[in-house]
C-alpha cells in the first residue's frame, strides 16, 4: 500500500513539475506611437534598455508594436486605432497628437505619455476624468525664454528671431506664445514661420533671410523631428544659429539645444510600464513635470557658423560636442 502510495505520488510530482516546465511565458505587447523610426530612435532604446533592467526581454516575454507617424500628426489616429485592435496590453505614446490620438482611440488600455507638451490638459486636469493614462511632461514654463536668453548670449546683437513652428500642432501654438513673449522681454523682435509640412521647410528658411532673422528657434513637433537633417542643413547653409529642444538635433550637427532629457523621461516612463504590467492602474501613478533640464552645444557648427560661443554659455552646458 505504501509503495503504491508512493508510486501514485511520484506520478502526481512527475506530472506537476512537467506542466510547470511547460507553462507558457506571459508575454506582453507594448504598442508605441512615436515620431520617428525604430532604427533612428535613441530614446525608444533607452525605454527598452529601462525594462530590460526589469526583467521584460524581447523575444521573449515582450513585443513592441512599433508605429511611426514619420512626421505625418494626422497618421496617429489609424496608428492608435491599429494597435487598440492588436490588444497591446499598453501604449506608450510621444509628443501631443501621439497621446491625443491614443486618448480617442480607446478608454481602456492603458496609456503612457513619455513626452507630452501638457499632459494635465490631456487628462482633463488635475482631477484626471481620462483614468487610462498618466505619464511625463515634456514642457516648463519658462523653457522658450530661455531658448532666446541662450541665442542673445551666443549672439550679442540678435535684434530678431524666428521660429520655425508647425501650428497645426496644438501645442506649438502656446510654445510660440511663450518665445513672443520671451523674446519680447529682451527686447528682441519674433516672428512665426509656420511650418507644416515637408515642402514648407525650405520656403520658410527662405522667409527667415529675406526678413533678416539673426536666429531662429526651432519648435519640437513630429515634422522637425523627421526632417532632423533637413533642417540642420538649411540652418547651416543659411547661417543661422539655431537652437533646439532636443539634443538629437545637436549631435546631428546643429548649434545648440536646450530641454528636457529624452532619454531620462523614456526612462522613466519604462518604470511606469512595468507597474502598469504588474497590476498598477494608470490613475494610480503621478502625472509628472521635467525633473531634468540640458544645455548641449555643438562647437563644430559654430565655427563653420563663424560664432564664438563664450566661455560662459560653454561652462554652463551640460555636453559640449567638440
Amino acid at each position: 500500500m505504501k509503495r503504491r502510495q508512493f508510486i501514485v505520488g511520484f506520478g502526481v510530482a512527475a506530472w506537476s513539475s512537467s506542466v510547470h516546465a511547460l507553462s507558457p511565458v506571459r508575454r506582453y505587447r507594448i504598442g508605441m506611437l512615436d515620431t520617428s523610426a525604430r532604427p533612428l530612435n535613441a530614446n525608444f532604446r533607452a525605454l527598452q534598455q529601462a525594462l530590460l533592467e526589469r526583467g521584460f526581454v524581447e523575444g521573449e516575454n515582450l513585443t513592441f508594436e512599433y508605429r511611426s507617424a514619420d512626421g505625418r500628426n494626422e497618421s496617429f489616429t489609424e496608428l492608435a486605432r491599429e494597435l487598440v485592435r492588436l490588444n497591446v496590453d499598453v501604449i506608450v505614446t510621444r509628443g501631443t497628437p501621439a497621446a491625443l490620438a491614443a486618448k480617442a482611440a480607446t478608454a481602456t488600455v492603458p496609456v503612457v505619455m513619455a513626452a507630452a507638451g501638457d499632459p494635465l490638459a490631456i487628462v482633463g486636469g488635475p482631477a484626471r476624468p481620462v483614468r487610462n493614462m498618466t505619464g511625463f511632461g515634456a514642457y516648463a514654463p519658462g523653457a522658450e525664454g530661455k531658448r532666446v536668453a541662450i541665442l542673445r548670449d551666443i549672439v550679442p546683437k540678435l535684434e530678431r528671431v524666428a521660429a520655425l513652428m508647425n501650428l497645426s500642432n496644438p501645442s506649438r501654438r502656446s510654445e510660440w506664445s511663450a518665445i513672443e513673449a520671451g523674446a519680447h522681454s529682451l527686447g528682441v523682435a519674433a516672428q512665426v514661420l509656420d511650418t507644416r509640412t515637408a515642402a514648407d521647410i525650405e520656403r520658410s528658411f527662405d522667409a527667415a533671410s529675406r526678413q533678416q532673422a539673426d536666429a531662429l528657434v526651432v519648435g519640437s513637433d513630429t515634422l522637425m523631428q523627421t526632417h532632423q537633417g533637413v533642417v540642420v542643413r538649411l540652418a547651416a547653409a543659411h547661417r543661422l544659429p539655431a537652437i533646439y529642444t532636443f539634443r538629437d538635433f545637436v549631435e546631428a550637427g546643429g548649434l545648440v539645444s536646450y530641454g528636457v532629457s529624452l532619454p531620462d523621461l523614456y526612462r522613466r516612463a519604462a518604470g511606469y510600464v512595468d507597474s502598469i504590467l504588474k497590476g498598477a492602474q494608470p490613475v494610480e501613478l503621478p502625472i509628472e513635470l521635467p525633473a531634468r533640464f540640458e544645455t548641449v552645444i555643438n562647437l563644430t557648427a559654430a565655427k563653420a557658423l563663424g560664432v564664438t560661443v563664450p566661455d560662459a554659455v560653454i561652462s554652463g552646458a551640460d555636453e559640449v560636442i567638440r
